[in-house]
């Protein structure tokens, strides 16, 4: 797989305390990376004054971009003694999102690490946050950091789709666990792979008097323990990391996340946008809302965002 040797940073401007960053520090010092700690501003009132010439106003946002540039690097001098060569960049831009992708697109970084919080669910559908529009149109893997440690001899949790057996979503498993198995070496970490399988159908029961719900589920439940086991098999992770549990993923994933107390949550995330993504979200939006560590959101091979011409 690709090394993470270009990381890119999106550095909170309400705050001193910047999580991404320090994660993204911890990463770079295993893989020899370079970080660029980038910060997207933008005022609108400084758009709107109309009695100001297009030179003045182009002024006064320079002033306000030096100002950050100031305090950004007054941000990343705490980590100057760790030997790591930090970058930093301050954009005017009205859409915080845009102006990450396009310019990890641009410089061809293999990371984009960002902080996260709660989402207010009802603001979530009016106004979709900039880390769902990350994980729906980047084409670069986003890591969501929280606040929590990545331990020596910790566990990172692979969400694998068992479901379909086309080479798109072998290649996407595979592309996941080998993420996964990388983090894992250089940070001595054990890999579990989980998978959640359906219930059975309730109108099936009803409308089949001779209908075996016991029989069906172990079947369909067993299906998914051996493409799990045989996914296993081929990257070497032990048959005691495998979890296959009855019920939705973003349900699966967060409840095998607490329970095993893991660090990172990796899955593949296939970018739906448009009115369908706002109504009904990707599996990778509801857990993250839903887990207390962090989350790495892959997207498939020949993925193109957006935001691509």
């Amino acid at each position: 797989m690709k090394e993470y040797k270009k990381i890119l940073v999106v550095i909170n401007p309400t705050t001193d305390h910047q999580p991404a960053l320090a994660r993204a520090v911890e990463l770079a010092s295993k893989s020899h990376a370079t970080i660029t700690a980038f910060l997207s501003i933008f005022d609108f009132s400084y758009e709107m004054t109309s009695i100001l010439s297009s030179q003045e106003r182009e002024a006064m946002r320079q002033g306000v971009i030096d100002q950050r540039v100031a305090w950004l690097e007054s941000a990343i001098s705490g980590y100057s003694s760790k030997n790591l060569t930090i970058n930093t960049e301050v954009v005017w831009h009205n859409r915080p999102f845009e102006s990450v992708i396009n310019f990890a697109m641009k410089g061809d970084f293999d990371l984009i690490v960002k902080s996260t919080h709660q989402h207010d669910k009802l603001k979530a559908v009016i106004f979709t946050p900039t880390d769902w529009h990350l994980m729906r149109k980047s084409p670069v893997p986003v890591l969501m950091v929280k606040e929590h440690d990545w331990p020596v001899q910790g566990k990172i949790v692979c969400a694998v789709n068992v479901v379909s057996e086309d080479d798109d979503h072998q290649n996407l498993n595979g592309k996941i666990i080998n993420h996964a198995l990388d983090l894992a070496k250089k940070f001595s970490a054990s890999v579990h792979l989980v998978n959640g399988y359906p219930g059975t159908p309730v109108n099936l029961a009803i409308e089949l008097p001779d209908f075996d719900a016991n029989i069906y589920n172990n079947t369909v439940r067993m299906q998914h323990e051996q493409r799990v086991q045989y996914l296993a098999q081929a990257y070497n992770i032990p048959l005691e990391n495998c979890h296959v549990e009855e019920g939705l993923p973003e349900d699966v994933i967060p409840e095998l996340a607490a329970k095993l107390d893991a660090e990172l949550v990796v899955l593949g995330t296939v970018g739906r946008t448009g009115f369908s993504a706002a109504l009904i979200g990707n599996t990778a939006e509801h857990v993250i809302d839903s887990i207390n560590c962090d989350l790495l959101a892959i997207k498939p091979d020949g993925y193109k965002s957006p935001l691509q011409d």
